[in-house]
């Protein structure tokens, strides 16, 4: 893990921009809950009101926003795209198997990063929301995110 802060002011105000690196171990493609880290770094950073943004340093893996109550919804979800973007497929760029290039088209059409408004020092997800980073890749792999935290 790093993390950095830096004060800005303006206009007598001060603005706290905060950065911190989660890495995050998976086991392969799937959904992986990352909401606990990032709710910690947000309340590492102290921010009452902001925006938190989460990137993932990757183009084989994504986040997203998603529902964590129904595991039906993240298995559909892959489902979905694994006949988006198949493994059957023929595909120039297969230097890392069959799942090389499919994982960066699943990449493309996802996202990259995630913001989340803070509101009283915690994030302001829905009821029934996570952040997910979506591992395209059927193999584990180590994913880098940098969480960054922006408000007063």
């Amino acid at each position: 893990m790093y993390a950095d802060e830096l004060w800005l002011y303006a206009n007598g105000d001060a603005m706290k921009i905060h950065h911190d690196v989660l890495n995050v171990r998976t086991d392969g493609r799937g959904f992986f809950d990352v909401t606990r880290e990032v709710a910690r770094i947000v309340a590492g950073a102290q921010v009452t009101n902001g925006l938190c943004t989460v990137f993932v340093q990757h183009t084989s893996a994504s986040l997203v926003i998603q529902e964590n109550a129904d595991p039906a919804v993240l298995r559909d979800l892959e489902t979905w795209m694994s006949r988006l973007a198949p493994e059957s497929a023929r595909y120039e760029h297969d230097d890392e198997g069959p799942d090389d290039m499919p994982a960066h088209l699943r990449g493309a059409i996802t996202k990259t990063s995630e913001s989340i408004p803070i509101v009283q020092g915690r994030l302001a997800l829905g009821t029934w929301q996570a952040i997910y980073l979506w591992e395209h890749r059927s193999h584990a792999h180590s994913r880098r995110l940098v969480v960054t935290v922006l408000g007063q």
